[in-house]
């Protein structure tokens, strides 16, 4: 399975033993596969089992990559890391600049025009 989202679920599902059996070794391998991939959650995911595991600058660094992607839970997920001291003000600052610039990457006037367009159809 070459595809990232696929990757990403296929984790999930070895995680919840949804339609496999729960096997962790499993779901890890398939975020690492989405992770490397570009998929900011599984990136993210990775970085919740590498600090369950006392791993914490391999943590932020996964938290880091996931921020860059725009992944606002690892800005939160950073956030608690400086709190904690474990993340300096210099690394936060420059995360959360690259954050900033991957959400504004995203913005346009045709995505805001789809999405007001998509608000009529909702309301």
């Amino acid at each position: 399975v070459g595809d990232v989202q696929a990757h990403q679920q296929l984790g999930h599902m070895y995680v919840e033993g949804k339609g496999v059996e729960a096997d962790m070794k499993k779901a890890i391998y398939h975020w690492e596969e989405a992770a490397i991939g570009g998929h900011p959650n599984a990136r993210s995911n990775i970085g919740i089992i590498e600090r369950r595991h006392g791993r914490l600058k391999r943590a932020v660094k996964h938290y880091i990559i996931a921020a860059n992607q725009g992944l606002d839970i690892a800005v939160e997920q950073l956030k608690m890391c400086y709190v904690k001291k474990m993340v300096s003000k210099d690394e936060f600052e420059e995360a959360l600049r690259a954050y900033q610039r991957a959400v504004d990457a995203t913005k346009s006037p045709q995505r805001e025009a789809a999405e007001q367009e998509l608000e009529v159809f909702k309301a």
